[in-house]
């Protein structure tokens, strides 16, 4: 079973959030708050598996409030609820540690893929989302990084990366999951987890979404325009 906790100042929206999961068997909503400066507090109690988290809320927002959940909890795994007009909070979400975000006007059959993908230990890059915010993000901390302002470079480590462990997180900067990936690079999808899992641990990160972060931010995958 897999345990969801609800963040979000809305009560239909939770509501329509609850209808939605708790239609699945393997999905319960064990928990809502309605603000962020609770989410840590109930994470604490309620051990979930996934934290559905809105990013616009009143007092301590998404994005403070995902930053106090990973800090306290950093086996937490965090959805990042947004429209494309918050980009901009996302950013900060990937590096507060989100495990990745996901539209609200995505479909029902989208939010429960998105809680299972994410209960099982893999990031949400979905991606006619990923690539727009995580492009953006990357050069968004390039112009900090061009204004002079404080920057944390890339792992040094991005450099160990094999030739076609770098092939492996070019694609799954593109939001190709490890079955697209196999398929593109002939190989079999154990063969490409292995690859993804090497990838993690030489970055330091601990999902997709860190990884392809850390590949924008190192120009292994170059923003477009």
């Amino acid at each position: 079973m897999i345990k969801v906790l609800l963040v979000d100042d809305q009560a239909m929206v939770r509501a329509g959030l609850r209808m939605i999961l708790e239609s699945e068997p393997d999905i319960e909503v064990v928990g809502e708050v309605d603000d962020g400066a609770g989410a840590a507090t109930a994470v604490a109690k309620l051990k979930p598996d996934v934290i559905l988290m809105d990013i616009r809320m009143p007092g301590m927002d998404g994005l403070a409030a995902t930053r106090e959940v990973i800090a306290a909890h950093p086996d937490a795994r965090v959805v990042v609820l947004t429209t494309f007009d918050l980009d901009e909070y996302v950013y900060g979400a990937l590096r507060a540690g989100a495990s990745g975000f996901l539209l609200k006007s995505a479909t029902g059959d989208a939010l429960v893929n998105a809680v299972k993908v994410v209960a099982g230990g893999e990031a949400l890059l979905a991606p006619e989302v990923t690539r727009r915010v995580i492009e953006e993000f990357a050069r968004a901390t390039r112009d900090v990084a061009a204004s002079g302002a404080e920057h944390v470079a890339p792992a040094d480590a991005i450099g160990d990366l094999s030739e076609r462990e770098v092939e492996v997180l070019q694609l799954m900067a593109q939001g190709m999951s490890n079955q697209e990936i196999a398929k593109d690079l002939y190989l079999s999808s154990t063969t490409v987890k292995t690859h993804v899992s090497h990838i993690l641990t030489k970055l330091g990160v601990r999902d997709r979404v860190q990884a392809v972060v850390e590949a924008y931010d190192s120009g292994i995958v170059a923003p477009r325009g």
